[in-house]
């Protein structure tokens, strides 16, 4: 089950935590969107789903440097950005 709660309702009854699967969190005065309350049942596989999604960006951001630092290559390994631009400076002298 899914529901739409404000901040305060969700603080004053922690037991509606127990009845969803799902709960939206918004300011009820500007109805803007503050959130999404997911129960411990999810929080694993929530997790797991934004580590990827985190991780998928910080290699997107990471080759769109690196195409403007000179390396074409692509392979990276785990190296840092500061690694690479060390290398880069070795590779050049």
């Amino acid at each position: 089950m899914i529901t739409t709660l404000s901040i305060r309702e969700l603080t004053r009854s922690g037991k509606i935590l127990l009845d969803y699967d799902y709960i939206e969190i918004e300011d009820k005065k500007s109805h803007h969107y503050k959130g999404v309350f997911v129960p411990d049942r999810y929080a694993g596989e929530v997790k797991e789903f934004i580590d990827r999604k985190l991780l998928l960006q910080k290699q997107k951001k990471k080759e769109s440097i690196l195409q403007y630092s000179g390396i074409a290559d692509g392979d990276f390994g785990e190296k840092s950005i500061q690694d690479l631009r060390e290398e880069k400076k070795v590779k050049y002298q």
